[in-house]
């Protein structure tokens, strides 16, 4: 007999062993009723209900039927559904100790995305990883880098200008160029920047597998101990591909300040500060990964939801152009015509900023907040929420409550504005997360993505495209699944507001 002929055996066993564990699971917490969720079956639970494309639409619906906080299980692993601004308010940000863990999920570690912070459990490696980073990146860190921005931005502008149907690719290459600077001191040259192509495509095979439901071996767990030809294990190839890339996304610019330092060429960057603070010569290896783990996932997590973030701006703005016509008309009273918005003018810019709270809550590029998990037993409102819970924080739910924001499909900074046009106190980016492992690099997205939007609509019209007969092609607002929600590739117009601005363009200098 060959091993292959065991391998049905193993999965009947490992079937059986998880099904014994719900069972006895069960047994031990009956005297308090699971939150309230679609009835599961026997010994499969919710397997069948979990949707694979667009849970979040699922899940509100959900929440509508069954409350705030809605539960499923699936052999035994308990997801637990959060609808509610208030439910993650109690449970996330009052109840850190109990729910600032993140769940397994298998695919991660196969595929080399363990490596991160974001989603290692918490443990005194996430300390040491995200201390490293908050000093880097808290908010009274943030404006040494304001320069940086403000000079990528610029370039932004000049390839608006040049080529404005490329926005999308501007886009993504100004986020990409913000953090390679940033963190490496790496400057790009090409459209098609090796480092940036590598976090691109690691970056999106990790998005499109890590929910519930969209790879089988996050249900099914045992099955990464099974060989890739086993049907239903083609994901290993893919795990193996996915983490060659996680490998040299990290490696590479890594490298190459390591170079460059050697040879006198290293321009200033946090990964050279960490190098020469540590002492490159006596660090350790561990030091090393450290410091090449922090490094990475500062760029892998910025760049992606940065550059999504942007391109919704770009197509509300197409779509409304009553609004962008009264957030350049306060830029052009505060700022004056002719002249690009700085920090500086932020408090000044309220509709602005009502713009920037409204674009991340229009259409959430991240539905989700990155899931938690419990690390002891709980109890809310009556409901028993056993350790391990897989807890979800459904952002889409949240920011789509019409009770909270009514009409809430229509993109209406009005919403944030008191009747006299100032700001109200709903200031929380809910797609930032919650608790502890909020994201850490919130202020460098709020200060690169305020500064973008303003920057933009101080010099530029972003209108509907038209066809070869003048008649405007309507834009459909359709998104990608996956954990970052991407639009769908669309066309618009975007054009200098007057011939002064494209002369400002044309003739400004880097700062």
């Amino acid at each position: 007999m060959t091993s292959a002929d065991y391998l049905p055996a193993f999965a009947v066993s490992a079937i059986l062993l998880a099904v014994v564990g719900l069972l006895q699971r069960q047994k031990a917490t009956s005297r308090l009723p699971f939150p309230p969720g679609p009835k599961p079956r026997f010994l499969v639970g919710n397997l069948f209900d979990i949707p694979s494309e667009m849970p979040w639409i699922t899940y509100t619906e959900w929440g509508k039927q069954y409350g705030d906080v809605v539960h499923t299980q699936v052999f035994g692993q308990h997801i637990l559904i959060l609808n509610s601004i208030k439910a993650a308010t109690e449970l996330l940000e009052k109840r850190t100790t109990i729910y600032s863990d993140r769940p397994s999920i298998p695919i991660v570690s196969l595929m080399g995305w363990d490596f991160s912070f974001v989603l290692m459990p918490y443990s005194e490696k996430w300390r040491e990883r995200r201390r490293l980073f908050h000093q880097h990146f808290r908010r009274d860190a943030i404006p040494a880098y304001h320069p940086v921005y403000l000079k990528k931005i610029r370039d932004l502008l000049r390839g608006l200008l040049s080529t404005p149907e490329e926005f999308a690719t501007h886009t993504k290459t100004m986020a990409a160029a913000i953090i390679l600077d940033t963190m490496y001191g790496h400057d790009i040259k090409a459209t098609r920047d090796r480092f940036v192509h590598l976090t691109e495509e690691a970056g999106k095979r990790l998005a499109e597998s890590m929910l519930p439901g969209a790879c089988i071996v996050n249900t099914l767990p045992f099955l990464r101990h099974f060989p890739s030809w086993f049907p239903g294990c083609s994901f290993h190839k893919f795990a193996q591909d996915t983490r060659d890339l996680v490998d040299e996304m990290k490696s590479a610019p890594f490298d190459f300040v390591k170079q460059n330092m050697q040879n006198g060429a290293a321009r200033p960057s946090v990964l050279r500060e960490l190098l020469e603070r540590n002492d490159t010569h006596s660090s350790s290896r561990e030091q090393e990964e450290v410091m090449k783990d922090v490094a990475g996932i500062a760029y892998a997590a910025a760049v992606d939801t940065t550059t999504a973030t942007l391109i919704v701006f770009i197509m509300v703005m197409a779509m409304n152009p009553e609004v962008a016509k009264k957030a350049q008309n306060e830029l052009d009273t505060v700022v004056g015509l002719g002249f690009l918005p700085g920090f500086e003018h932020r408090s000044a810019l309220p509709y602005c900023e009502a713009v920037f709270r409204e674009v991340f809550r229009w259409r959430p590029i991240l539905p989700f907040a990155v899931p938690h998990a419990t690390s002891d037993d709980d109890i809310y409102e009556g409901y028993f929420i056993p350790k391990g819970t897989m807890v979800i924080p459904n952002v889409w739910a949240m920011v789509h409550n019409e009770s909270m924001y009514p009409n809430p499909d229509r993109f209406d900074p009005e919403r944030f504005l008191n009747a006299d046009g100032q700001l109200n106190a709903d200031d929380q980016i809910l797609a930032f997360g919650f608790g502890r492992r909020a994201c850490a690099g919130r202020y460098a997205a709020d200060a690169t993505v305020w500064a973008t939007i303003v920057s933009v609509l101080s010099t530029f019209d972003i209108a509907k495209a038209k066809d070869e007969t003048g008649k405007e092609i309507e834009i459909e607002p359709v998104f990608a699944d996956g954990a970052v929600s991407h639009l769908n590739p669309f066309k618009c117009s975007i054009s200098p507001r007057n011939d002064m601005i494209k002369q400002l363009i044309t003739n400004m200098t880097n700062v």
